[in-house]
């Protein structure tokens, strides 16, 4: 067996095939949880118009698998051809889709199996090398991450769901009260942006290119729940001046005056995840805010969110070896106490906490607790080709989507890494979106 802590060597095949089986039966392992631990009606309704109902992503995960993976991949004939449309994310808006002919519960986890159960043999007996969608496994690595990146869209759904908790699992391991800096300073200069070699890296992650940033300082953690609601306190949902005027217009339409699933009793803030209402706890990187109330934060605070390109030199330049590393650990893929990823935990843990997985520069838990919205439009990189198909990345490029980088508690290992880029609309809070602030060098 290979070392599963780092990713193996592109020219040895049968490594890959040994993680592309690990990374797919973690998936699948995970889409079970999510979908077997409430009932069939839970499962067809639509707990809110932004997302799907639990069935609709099920069936959806075995479509895509049966269509790159059995078909293009494998060579073989559809299983359901009929079903194609139905489970066409581009075709039907989340807020149809429980008008549809849906398959049942059952026939959705009928059908995710006999997929997998072909996949599994064709993978056994594919070279994983010779085109480009092979080639090292590319495009069984490019499912799992798609069907984890669906068990994170699942995860959200089950935030959103109304009635008792369904999921559990043990908290974070507490940590010591981070007393290190505040900030880190951020040398100027160039560094290597994205990847040319990362063998599942998808599409908008490449090519490698040389990025100039200028010096900055950018919080050594992501900031708390403590922090912000001092800028609650500070009447900052009712300052029209920390707000862009598009963040404004929203905020006020829809009265909004805190993060989701925040309420207020008393003196006190509560929030509701998963089913349990709870208090605000202090120390937790701020989880389910905006784009736009990220920024009006960091406008309060007299800082600025970091854009895309300084939130990746803090995350993998290393100015000893003057290079830039998979992760801000280094190369080696995310353990335990490294990173909160994969579900492991259903909260962010403690800001400060997983020292063994900071940055050579010394900031902290840029990989896992929430993603992290950054200043920057999603655009292509220079050098850019749509791969394996354009709706992936290449149909959402441009201002109307913001970029978040780092991933969250709710993200697998696969989909996750240094180079990895997400983007949604600037009002989204349902996601486990959160936030770090920065400055630029000569600020005072």
């Amino acid at each position: 067996m290979t070392d599963p802590t780092t990713a193996p060597a592109v020219d040895d095949p049968e490594s890959f095939r040994e993680r592309a089986v690990s990374t797919l039966v973690t998936a699948r392992d995970r889409t079970t949880l999510l979908t077997s631990c409430v009932e069939e009606p839970d499962l067809t309704a639509q707990h809110s118009p932004l997302m799907s109902p639990l069935v609709w992503d099920l069936a959806h995960i075995g479509n895509q698998e049966e269509q790159w993976l059995l078909r293009t991949v494998g060579g073989q004939e559809a299983i359901r051809p009929e079903i194609d449309g139905i489970y066409d994310a581009f075709e039907h808006p989340r807020s149809e889709r429980p008008t549809l002919p849906l398959l049942s519960p059952a026939e959705s986890r009928r059908y995710a199996a006999e997929v997998r159960g072909r996949v599994l043999d064709i993978l056994e007996g594919t070279a994983l090398h010779g085109t480009r969608l092979t080639e090292a496994g590319f495009a069984f690595g490019m499912i799992a991450q798609h069907e984890q990146q669906h068990d994170e869209t699942m995860l959200i759904t089950h935030q959103l769901r109304k009635g008792p908790a369904a999921l559990t699992a043990p908290d974070p391991e507490p940590a010591p009260l981070f007393t290190g800096p505040a900030e880190v300073l951020v040398p100027g200069g160039p560094f290597t942006m994205g990847t040319s070699d990362e063998p599942w890296a998808l599409d908008n992650e490449r090519p490698a290119h040389r990025r100039e940033v200028d010096a900055f300082w950018i919080d050594t953690t992501p900031v708390t729940n403590a922090e912000y609601q001092a800028f609650i306190a500070d009447g900052g949902y009712d300052t029209e001046r920390w707000w862009a005027p598009a963040g404004w217009a929203h905020i006020r339409q829809h009265s909004i005056h805190a993060p989701l699933f925040w309420s207020r009793d008393g003196k006190q803030w509560l929030r509701r995840r998963f089913g349990v209402t709870e208090v605000v706890p202090a120390d937790e990187p701020v989880v389910h805010v905006s784009w736009h109330e990220a920024d009006a934060y960091a406008r309060w605070a007299g800082r600025r969110l970091p854009t895309e390109a300084e939130w990746e030199k803090a995350a993998r330049h290393d100015p000893a070896g003057n290079r830039s590393t998979r992760y801000p650990w280094g190369d080696a893929d995310p353990r335990p106490e490294h990173a909160n990823l994969g579900q492991r935990h259903l909260r962010p843990a403690p800001a400060g906490s997983y020292p063994e997985g900071e940055s050579p520069l010394g900031v902290r838990q840029l990989i896992g607790d929430v993603w992290e919205w950054t200043a920057s439009d999603f655009e292509a990189y220079p050098g850019f080709q749509a791969f394996p198909y354009k709706e992936y990345s290449e149909v959402f490029f441009g201002p109307d989507h913001k970029v978040l980088r780092g991933g969250s508690f709710a993200v697998d290992a696969v989909a996750c890494r240094g180079t990895f880029r997400n983007w949604d609309y600037p009002i989204r809070r349902q996601i486990f979106s959160g936030f770090r602030t920065a400055r630029s060098a000569e600020s005072v």
